[in-house]
């Protein structure tokens, strides 16, 4: 009959569990990292204590979930991990799937974008970042930040806009700067034949490794420009692989 008298540890036990419950219960009905925070420090002290103090019934439950602590941990801290993480480039392969997807997509509505602004006679110049970021000319623009659509880009060169001067930027497959002012070629080759929009893309080329499109505003002809060297009237066909050897 001695077993069912419990002792002072099988009091403490139970109380600890009840305590415990009450605890989690008003952890569900709070909101906000501190306060899980508080929690899973208590719960490791209680561990801890219950360790010490050979509360069997304490410590069997905590021992039953101890394999979630780090997972809550995870997912409490996670954008603090994350950013830790990026400082590193520990995250870099792991998001290199979804950049090349997202790099791969743009291609279609960009053609559609200057297939549209070559037939209605829209000046336009793109640029496509590579390797070597444009930062400085980006940070001289406004910002973007936005994805490639037909809409977007037809807006942008409309005339009437704001944006329309200058240059786009793109980088990983999406608009980062519009109204961007390039470096104009000095060739003189070029400074003879061509106007601003076409010596601004070919200037870029010749400081860069960025390919720059033009679409000029007289005839509806597109060029593209690379390593300094322009080459004009370019057909649809050869302006995709060229787009798309870009975002690889």
């Amino acid at each position: 009959m001695n077993i069912l008298i419990p002792q002072f540890k099988d009091v403490v036990d139970i109380i600890l569990i009840a305590f415990l419950i009450y605890q989690a219960l008003l952890m569900v009905r709070r909101s906000g990292g501190y306060q899980v925070l508080l929690g899973l420090v208590f719960i490791f002290v209680l561990y801890f204590l219950a360790l010490v103090l050979e509360l069997k019934m304490v410590s069997g439950i905590l021992n039953a979930f101890r394999s979630l602590w780090l997972l809550a941990l995870i997912i409490l801290f996670q954008p603090e991990i994350r950013s830790l993480l990026a400082k590193f480039n520990v995250t870099q392969e792991i998001t290199t799937a979804f950049k090349r997807r997202e790099r791969s997509s743009f291609s279609g509505a960009l053609i559609d974008a200057i297939s549209a602004m070559s037939f209605r006679k829209i000046g336009a110049l793109i640029v496509i970042e590579t390797r070597r970021k444009l930062n400085d000319l980006i940070h001289g623009g406004e910002t973007i930040d936005a994805a490639i659509t037909l809409s977007l880009i037809l807006t942008i060169f409309n005339p009437l806009s704001i944006l329309h001067d200058g240059a786009i930027v793109i980088r990983n497959g999406r608009i980062v700067a519009a109204k961007v002012l390039l470096p104009l070629s000095k060739n003189p080759d070029y400074v003879k034949k061509f106007g601003t929009r076409h010596l601004a893309g070919v200037g870029i080329t010749e400081n860069s490794d960025a390919i720059a499109i033009i679409v000029s505003e007289q005839t509806g002809q597109i060029s593209v420009a690379q390593g300094g060297i322009i080459q004009q009237d370019v057909a649809f066909e050869e302006l995709m692989q060229i787009i798309t050897d870009a975002s690889k």
